[in-house]
């Protein structure tokens, strides 16, 4: 059959087809010669539409006035058509939509329904990419439709809620000021339809400080006058959540309207909104697009505002807007929306085969034009979805690809033919995509075999860490990971570690295992051996290898029958990197590694090239000797150095702090220590421990032989936390002492769902550290209790029994405690000698009542307001919005740290013990903390294996080898604890502020321990004066006039005038 009889025969079956359409008695009628025609389209092809005039003659017919019935045979044949040709049909029925709404208004309820049937048919088929282009169409019909269009058209935006909800969110600062206008409509079904609108369109937020609020946002659109009541619940409001662009699109509108607001405490709750909401923007390119709008206003409050307060915290949100990236100078321009569509579309012309596509007359290098015109239609409608997820970067999933470009071209290459386009859509918007945002680091040589190459964003709950960054490693290669606290580094490991990473290889086809110590949730009462060969992983590894792969890290025979519970730290993480070996693991991830328990790693990475390896740790030597490249967080992205911790610095000067403990930017600021009562020297010794043993728990002989830990277990013996099986410890009864230890979760594991400041009230709320009352030594134990129970008799005879002590005061060289007795009123109460209490078996008692007092001495004198704590975290370096709104769960190791080291200070103590402080802090708040522990007063017990951060802080090391220590430094302690004697040394010539080799660092403080009030010559205690009486004053007076006499009649050197004189 010929071409021109083919055609022929088509345009009278459409033509018959399309009568019977037109002329239609009723709706069943309409209907089957509607699906007849989708039938004719899809078997004709989809340039039937075109080509045989369906689409304009059913627009005809929707157009005609006079005719009810052509108009209902309209919207049916509409309906019709997305329901037999399916998805691919969509971008060709999208220009009929405003025939299809205009229908809406018809004053036939049939014509009505059918349209409404017809537009939810043809909307139903777009994807949740299609949000942008479709809510173009729908503003276009709200702003010049009738009434009954625009309600209808109000909902179809509602109907993109439930499908879309993260497109829809994207696009609320396009939309909302539509509907907005719409609020104000005549209409009230238009207004009622609008505010239904808006309050839908705002639930896709998704910030969960303003679902809440959602109500009282809409409210004002409707109604401006509403906006003091909506500012005044926001002001009260705690911001905690991530602000991103869509929660600004909705706020911003009232913040400028309150801005305006005459009055002067609307204005203050203003700014102060804006300041708490600006703080979490971190997307400063989201802050340059929304928050720019708001500099005038804030600006304009800041200078001209009535009240010097609101001017003040005028300020604080204009600084806090220019820091988070807004501009003084406007928005910021938009993206061109039209001109990225239009190259898109160009591209994938340029894909499209020879056979589809014209080539082009003008040149070789102008784009081809499509063959039909329905084919470039739908070109179009796809180069938008494509315009947006290449904006987006979103190239790693082929599936979103193909619902926004191959499914719209299975009726010009069928289903094989639209996928494999789809595919070279993506990899050539990828390709370009890489090679623009291609960073000069990024460029590895990699010699070897690539592990993975994977595209991907990282957050911790709301908080964005890593946005579309790229992780690319090699075989063999050691990676030494850097960043700031809280950047998000240990985060990325554990996600590795969870399979949690987008496009990050499986488990089984990348062995990826995390060195940890710290063995959560798994038996720690078996054996060394046993534990390894006990997992599921290894059952079909044999003892043998397992106790030779054990050998090699340093377990021998006797340390393999060890319990796993009674392991330091340090072997802990030798057994994990044991049990990982065996795992044959392609990509090892060591977080913060204690250097001396692995000191043997170093030469074995080395050696084994088959293992790539993540490393974060804050060891810089350890660093320069394993690492092959440095990744480096900069900006939400991961950028690659090649070589190890010296090249980096060499190309990044500013991370000299790596090698520099004083090249750091941070600063740490502790609190002036407290008094010691009866102390007023730095050389007195106020701890010490005499001929102690300490066994670990599961342990059958004493742990001496270990130097760590030993150094671990004597100086936690000293701070209390423990109890030595032999010896004894001394402590000054007014010390406070406080303690850091190894795993920050030591202190605050029970604590994770309280903010740091949270923390920090509860455990001195009460006036004294809550912690103390958990040590070990302070529990009193069954035999203890049974010396308590016993009578005491008094000097006359009589028995009682003691309860409890109630007071302490000074008694010559020691203290007296007021003993409450059993069963007697208070005023029975006794002053008993500390040396009595002691001698009768009352130790821990009074141990108990020293520990409370003296900690009330610290700590009952300060203020545990939020804004005080806030202010004490921020000095020791945690960031105050962080404290005072993240939960202790969601902290970087590092911010845990610095909480812990917060918390200890809090009550002021003589003396502080950092156990490891260096392992989860960055370089530069390591640095400020050695510049902090360098200027404090107090003491400070440091057990690190940082050689570096020792060295430059300590001059007096204690080195145990062997089971003995020794010391090495200059030491100036008198052993004498309570002696009121001076000592020779405690001058102030003597102190380390004049000479750090001797003692440790003091502050300026004037302190009793460090103030060099003491001289060296003297020799008698100073008391207090007495004020004179008048008689004395004129003997004073008379002795100085003969003095002076003498001095005039004899000379010599002039005598001086004294308040000490005596009477002669």
């Amino acid at each position: 059959m010929s071409p021109a009889i083919m055609t022929s025969s088509l345009d009278s079956e459409f033509a018959s087809i399309i009568e019977a359409l037109r002329t239609a008695p009723s709706g069943p009628d309409a209907k089957a010669a509607a699906d007849k025609l989708a039938l004719a389209v899809s078997k004709a092809g989809i340039e039937s539409l075109v080509d045989q005039n369906v689409i304009t003659i059913l627009e005809n017919f929707a157009l005609n006035k006079k005719s009810g019935w052509e108009r209902e045979s309209s919207a049916i044949a509409f309906q019709s058509l997305p329901a037999v040709l399916g998805p691919p049909s969509a971008p060709l029925l999208l220009p009929s939509l405003h025939v299809l709404f205009d229908l809406l208004s018809d004053k036939g309820e049939v014509v009505r329904t059918a349209a409404t049937a017809a537009t939810k048919a043809i909307l139903q088929l777009l994807p949740p990419e299609a949000t942008r282009t479709v809510f173009g169409i729908l503003e276009d019909i709200l702003e010049k439709g009738k009434w009954q269009t625009k309600v209808a058209a109000l909902d179809a935006l509602k109907s993109f809620v439930a499908r879309a909800k993260d497109s829809v969110a994207d696009e609320l600062g396009h939309i909302l000021p539509k509907v907005e206008v719409a609020m104000h409509d005549t209409k009230k079904e238009v207004a009622s339809a609008a505010v239904k609108c808006a309050t839908s369109l705002c639930t896709t937020l998704a910030n969960p400080d303003l679902a809440p609020h959602i109500s009282a946002l809409v409210k004002c659109m409707s109604n401006p006058d509403a906006a003091p009541a909506c500012i005044k619940a926001l002001s009260s409001t705690t911001f905690v959540a991530e602000v991103t662009a869509p929660a600004l699109a909705v706020l911003v509108p009232l913040l400028l309207r309150a801005l305006n607001d005459r009055s002067m405490e609307v204005q203050r709750r203003t700014v102060v909104v804006i300041d708490n909401l600006v703080k979490l923007v971190r997307n400063p390119v989201v802050a340059a697009r929304y928050l720019s709008p708001l500099v005038m206003g804030v600006q304009k409050i800041a200078e001209g505002a009535a009240f010097p307060e609101v001017r003040a915290f005028g300020e604080t949100a204009l600084n806090t807007l220019l820091k988070a990236g807004a501009s003084t100078s406007g928005t910021p321009p938009t993206r061109d929306v039209s001109k990225e569509v239009a190259d898109v579309v160009a591209v994938l012309l340029s894909l499209l085969p020879s056979d589809l596509v014209i080539p082009s007359a003008t040149g070789s290098n102008a784009p081809p034009s499509a063959t039909h015109p329905l084919l470039y239609q739908s070109l179009q409608f796809q180069g938008s979805m494509v315009a947006d997820l290449v904006y987006n970067r979103r190239f790693q999933d082929p599936e979103v690809w193909k619902r926004c470009v191959g499914v719209y071209m299975t009726f010009w290459l069928g289903p094989e033919g639209s996928a494999s386009f789809a595919e070279s859509a993506r990899a050539h918007f990828r390709a370009i995509d890489q090679a623009l945002n291609k960073s000069e680091h990024d460029d590895q040589s990699g010699e070897g075999e690539l592990l993975c190459d994977s595209l991907f964003s990282l957050a911790y709950g709301a908080l964005l860490l890593l946005s579309h960054t790229t992780l690319r490693l090699f075989r063999g290669r050691r990676y030494g990971i850097l960043g700031t606290n809280g950047s998000g580094k240990s985060t990325l490991m554990r996600q590795l570690r969870d399979g949690k990473v987008e496009n990050f290889p499986p488990q089984d086809q990348l062995r990826c295992v995390m060195v940890e110590h710290s063995l959560q949730g798994e038996d720690t009462s078996l054996s060394v051996l046993d534990f390894v060969a006990s997992d599921k992983a290894l059952v079909q590894i044999p003892r043998s290898k397992i106790r030779d792969q054990l050998l090699e890290v340093g377990f021998d025979d006797a340390r393999q029958s060890d319990v796993v519970g009674g392991l330091s730290g340090g072997w802990k993480m030798k057994l994990e990197l044991a049990r990982a070996m065996l795992y044959n693991a392609d990509l090892l991830l060591l977080d913060e590694l204690d250097r001396a328990s692995v000191q043997w790693l170093e030469s074995y990475l080395i050696a084994h090239k088959n293992v790539t390896c993540l490393i974060i740790s804050h060891d810089s030597g350890f660093l320069d000797n394993v690492t092959t490249d440095i990744i480096h967080y900069e900006s939400k992205k991961l950028v690659y150095y090649p070589g190890n911790l010296s090249s980096f610095v060499e190309k990044h000067p500013e991370a000299k702090s790596y090698y520099t403990l004083a090249a750091t930017s941070v600063k740490f600021s502790f609190p002036p220590p407290g008094s010691l009562m009866g102390v007023r020297s730095n050389t007195r010794a106020i701890l010490k421990m005499s001929n102690c043993t300490f066994t670990y728990p599961g342990r059958p002989q004493p742990s001496l032989i270990n130097p760590h830990l030993l150094h671990f277990a004597s100086l936690i013996t000293l701070q209390g936390e423990t109890i030595p099986q032999e010896g004894t410890v001394y402590k000054h009864p007014a010390l406070r002492v406080g303690y850091v230890s190894q795993h920050a979760t030591h202190h605050i594991e029970r604590h994770l769902e309280k903010t740091p400041i949270g923390y920090i009230q509860w455990r001195f709320q009460d006036g004294h550290d809550r912690e103390l009352l958990e040590k070990a030594t302070r529990v009193l134990t069954d035999e203890e209790k049974v010396v308590l129970d016993q009578d005491w008799v008094g000097r006359n005879g009589t028995k009682r029994k003691l309860e409890l002590i109630m007071g302490r005061q000074k008694l010559k060289k020691t203290f007296q405690y007021e003993v409450k007795w059993r069963g007697l009123d208070h005023k029975f109460n006794t002053w008993v000698p500390r040396d009595e209490l002691m001698a009768k078996g009352f130790v821990k008692l009074v141990q108990q009542f020293d520990d409370l007092e003296s900690s009330r001495e610290g700590a009952g004198t300060r203020d545990t307001s939020a804004q005080l704590v806030r202010k004490h975290l921020e000095d020791i370096g945690l960031d105050g919005d962080i404290a005072q709104y993240n939960e202790i769960s969601g902290l970087s190791g590092g911010q845990k740290i610095k909480l812990v080291i917060a918390a200890c200070l809090w009550n002021n103590p003589q003396v502080c013990v950092l156990d490891e402080p260096s392992n989860f802090l960055d370089r530069e708040a390591l640095g400020g903390l050695a510049v902090a522990i360098r200027e404090w007063g107090g003491a400070v017990v440091i057990i690190s294996h940082n050689h570096e951060f020792v060295s430059a802080l300590c001059p007096e090391i204690w080195q145990i080898e062997a089971g003995r220590m020794t010391h090495q430094g200059k030491a100036a302690v008198v052993e004498d604890a309570f002696s009121d004697l001076k000592s020779p040394k405690g001058s102030g010539a003597n102190t380390p502020a004049r000479s750090r080799v001797q003692s440790p660092s003091v502050s300026a403080h004037g302190t009793p321990a460090g103030s060099g009030a003491e001289d060296p010559g003297a020799t008698k205690v100073v008391k207090k004066k007495k004020k004179l009486t008048r008689n004395q004053v004129k003997a004073q007076e008379e002795r100085r006039r003969l003095r002076k006499l003498a001095w005039l009649t004899h000379g010599g050197p002039r005598p001086e005038d004294t308040d000490s004189d005596v009477d002669p």
